[in-house]
């Protein structure tokens, strides 16, 4: 049982490393590669990336509900997939959307990180 919440732990930490590494790196691969940057601004690889991290999170928040501290990993948890939900849906958030990507990715992957770093502690 370990096993499966560590690979969810990691594997979101991953995704929203993903996450922040492309809303970073865009800028730049832009202006090295302009078709490269065409296809990194097209809004359904932020909607996709966003509904990959949905069923895990869910998953993990679910799962995580019978500790004590399941809090303190779902309310940064929820909260980073909301940003990152508003970010990649919201249309009148779209000047906002580099700042609520990185906000969310990084509250997302500091709540898996946690509760990675936790595990022994949630586990009892």
């Amino acid at each position: 049982m370990k096993t499966s919440a560590s690979a969810v732990d990691t594997s979101a930490i991953g995704l929203s490393g993903l996450c922040v590494v492309h809303c970073l790196a865009t800028p730049v691969v832009s202006a090295a590669l302009p078709i490269a940057g065409t296809l990194a601004e097209a809004e359904w690889i932020h909607q996709l990336m966003v509904l990959t991290a949905v069923p895990i999170t869910m998953f993990a928040v679910a799962r995580h509900h019978a500790s004590k501290v399941h809090l303190s990993f779902a309310a940064p948890a929820l909260l980073g997939l909301a940003l990152l939900s508003a970010a990649a849906f919201v249309e009148a958030l779209r000047d906002l959307e580099t700042t609520l990507t990185v906000s969310g990715a990084l509250l997302l992957a500091s709540a898996y990180l946690w509760r990675w770093a936790n595990r022994d502690v949630s586990s009892a």
